[in-house]
């Protein structure tokens, strides 16, 4: 088994107004009893943030291509992102910019490849942080671990137990990020037919597209909940089976947020497997 690399430190600065998801879990790292499972909550909710990175020229993504501006810095490249437009828009002084929305776990795909690093809100936000491209290696490892298909059938149900919190916040921050992916989440104790006893997550109406991602992202939460060993179950059921009844009366319920009728595009940088390419 390989062994799991420290994560990298992240550097809070004490002031904080308007802040976001990022700067929240930033901040709760200077914060927090335990500073390594606070820092492990940050990477999660980088992953799942959509940033905002700064072009060298206004064009959209085109034939899968980006040309990001690049800041050097004792040797290493970075390349520009904010999670959020004004943030972008404050740091380049007020002039437009020209920008690509990605996800974070889209540009780790992108960035550690070229071994180039992620300067995240530098001088504009209490997140800021520059990430080298060790550290985006590290992050694109973690969210490309694919999760192992199981054929096993439940059943009776419970409710959960016995779960570390750090894990359930992680599992919290993740699911409130994966818009419009599935209705609901329920989390269980199932015992399962034949012996054997997990903690299952159900997720409901998940289109089947989504499957794959859904399961990454659970999987991506347990790694960077800073528990040793830590396992899921995960199953996808319309909300008409029995056994989603039976979930609802026992389990603990996520839900998940909704896409507005107006949304009808994909999340930008949904799809780890074909992140854009530098120009």
């Amino acid at each position: 088994m390989r062994k799991r690399q420290e994560a990298p430190i992240v550097t809070v600065p004490s002031e904080s107004i308007a802040l976001t998801p990022l700067d929240q879990a930033s901040v709760q790292i200077k914060q927090a009893q335990n500073a390594e499972a606070a820092r492990l909550r940050f990477y999660d909710r980088l992953l799942s943030a959509e940033l905002f990175v700064l072009l060298n020229h206004p064009a959209e993504v085109q034939g899968g291509k980006i040309d990001p501006k690049i800041l050097s810095s004792e040797g290493a490249d970075f390349v520009l992102a904010f999670d959020t437009e004004e943030r972008l828009s404050q740091f380049v002084g007020g002039a437009e910019a020209p920008y690509a929305a990605l996800t974070g776990r889209a540009l780790a795909a992108m960035l550690a490849p070229q071994n180039i690093g992620l300067g995240l809100n530098l001088g504009v936000a209490p997140s800021e942080i520059l990430l080298d491209g060790s550290a985006m290696m590290w992050l694109h490892e973690i969210d490309a671990e694919a999760p192992t298909a199981l054929d096993a059938r439940p059943v009776s149900v419970m409710s959960p137990h016995g779960l570390p919190e750090d894990l359930l916040l992680a599992l919290d921050g993740k699911l409130a990020g994966l818009q419009g992916l599935a209705s609901s989440a329920y989390l269980a104790l199932v015992d399962y037919e034949g012996g054997g006893r997990n903690h299952l997550l159900c997720f409901v109406d998940a289109a089947p597209e989504a499957h794959d991602a859904l399961a990454r992202a659970v999987s991506q939460s347990l790694h960077l909940s800073g528990i040793e060993a830590a396992v899921l179950d995960v199953v996808f059921l319309p909300a008409v089976d029995p056994f989603v009844a039976k979930l609802a009366k026992v389990g603990l319920r996520f839900d998940l947020p909704q896409l507005r009728k107006s949304q009808s595009r994909p999340a930008p940088g949904t799809d780890p497997d074909n992140p854009p390419k530098l120009r």
